[in-house]
């Protein structure tokens, strides 16, 4: 029996190769893709930027879950503003001595900037709600959130410097809705927002 012998299963394998164990060899030039010589399976959630290893799912960036939590603070302050506005701010002009023209004009503006008010924070509470399932849709309304948010502060910061000069108030109310607006602007605009929202479902 020769050991040099290729047609003998015993024998030493021919110069140049390594015994495979009896498992499929990939071919030169070819990294291997999986364990003991088989291709590792694609994994069914793709590739993500920031995503989890192993195949895992991808984790909710962090800007996201900040933008998150200042849309459900926001939110929840705009509807106990709102109602307070709606409800409250009528009351209270019933119970002023006008007549009744400016009463109804009064109430009218008080419930109508209350159900405004209402109506944003109810459409932050859906938006923060949204984003562990929700597409790029959701993205995009937090954006118009986010810049409505600035909008109002700079408009109120402007009110609020004239009735500081006058009354010796604060801007601080201003100010947060300002800077929380321009965060959730950032936050929904990187890259990784992106890539988040517009993953594949499955």
């Amino acid at each position: 029996m020769s050991f040099g012998d290729p047609n003998n299963p015993y024998g030493q394998p021919p110069q140049g190769q390594q015994p495979g164990y009896g498992y499929p060899q990939a071919p030169q030039g070819v990294p291997p893709q999986g364990g003991y010589g088989y291709p590792a399976a694609p994994s069914p959630y793709g590739a993500y930027p920031g995503g989890a290893p192993y195949g895992m799912p991808p984790v909710m960036p962090g800007g996201v879950k900040a933008a998150r939590v200042m849309l459900w603070i926001m939110g929840i302050l705009q509807i106990l503003v709102g109602l307070a506005l709606a409800v409250g701010g009528s009351l209270f002009v019933n119970e002023a001595d006008v007549d009744s023209g400016t009463t109804a004009v009064a109430t009218g503006v008080f419930v109508g900037i209350g159900a405004f008010v209402l109506g944003l924070g109810i459409w932050g509470v859906v938006i923060a709600a949204r984003c562990a399932k929700g597409g790029n849709g959701i993205r995009v309304s937090g954006i118009v959130y986010g810049s409505l948010l600035t909008l109002g502060g700079l408009s109120n910061l402007g009110v609020s410097a004239s009735q500081t000069a006058a009354t010796g108030g604060n801007q601080g109310g201003s100010l947060v809705g300002l800077v929380l607006g321009i965060l959730i602007i950032v936050f929904f605009s990187k890259a990784d927002a992106g890539a988040w929202f517009k993953r594949p479902r499955y």
